[in-house]
This record gives structure tokens, sequence and C-alpha cells, in this order.
């Protein structure tokens, strides 16, 4: 019997681990998304986080930006990004193509989420195109949630106006 907790434990261990890594849904590689976004995507380049942008980008995602750069690919006035954010307890990883001030295309490319899926579908992504930043650094219309998703698409809302705000930060 007592030989037997030990085993169990680390058969609920491993469980767990395996249902963890289960929830993460490859739905595009970056490499895949890029390419779309281009054709042949250009090299990528690097935006410093600085002491002047910092503030806005805390505003806009209600925290510390996870990093001090930010990787993006840009071909004339087009700009392409990959950001990360937690949607209730996980990262989702999206990207944006910014065309004129406006994003042209946003995609999930990976969701670690238990639920909130349907962040995913072409259906609530295609609310994304034609946005742009508005006053506040809001977004210029507003995205009709999902049931259930709710931290999802706040989420994807958050990383929408980061990519837009990068975006103008560059053309300045």
């Amino acid at each position: 019997m007592i030989k037997l907790i030990p085993l169990t434990l680390l058969f609920l261990f491993a469980s767990a681990l395996v249902a963890g890594a289960a929830d993460e849904q490859i739905y595009l590689a970056p490499d895949a998304f890029l390419t779309d976004a281009f054709g042949t995507a250009p090299p990528p380049s690097m935006l410093w986080i600085t002491a002047e942008i910092q503030p806005d980008i805390e505003k806009i995602l209600g925290h510390p930006p996870p990093r001090l750069r930010q990787r993006y690919w840009k071909d004339g006035a087009k700009t392409a990004w990959i950001l990360e954010e937690i949607g209730k307890e996980e990262f989702i990883t999206a990207g944006f193509v910014v065309v004129n001030d406006r994003i042209e295309k946003a995609r999930v490319l990976v969701y670690r989420e238990s639920r909130g899926m349907e962040v995913r579908y072409p259906a609530f992504l295609r609310q994304f195109e034609g946005t742009q930043l508005a006053e506040r650094q809001r977004l210029s219309k507003r995205i009709d949630g999902i049931a259930g998703a709710t931290l999802s698409v706040w989420a994807m809302e958050r990383m929408a106006r980061t990519a837009l705000y990068f975006h103008r930060h560059l053309q300045k």
C-alpha cells in the first residue's frame, strides 16, 4: 500500500504534465504567418521599449511590457507583429499586420488556454480589420465579445492596440 502512493503521485504528476501540454494548440506557425503577410518575409528588426514609450505600453497592457525589445518585420508601409499576452492563465500568441495605421490582418498563432479558443475563428478576427488607434490608445471600433471567452477577447484587443501603437511609433 505504501509503495502505491509514490507511484500514484508520479502517475498524477505525469498526467497533469501531459494534460497541460495538450492545451497548447498551434493554429499557424509564425513563419507561415509572415509568408502570408509578405510573400517573402523581410528580415526581422527590433524595436526597443524605451522610457519614452514604456508608460503608453503599460497603459495599453495594464502591466509593464514583458520584455525590453519587440521583434517586428517591415516592408514599406507594412509591419507585422507577433505578440503574446495572457488570456486568463496562459499566453495567447497572435500576429497582426498593420498597413497605413490600420490592421490589415489578425491571426491567432498559438492558443494555450483551456477555453475561449473561439477567438481564433475568422468571424471574430475579421472585426480587427481596418481598425486603428483612436484617442487614449483605444481601438477605433468596438470588438464584439464571445460568451465564455471574455479574457481572451480582451487579450486580443490589448495586443491589437499594442501592434497599432508600435506601428505608429515606427512611422514617426
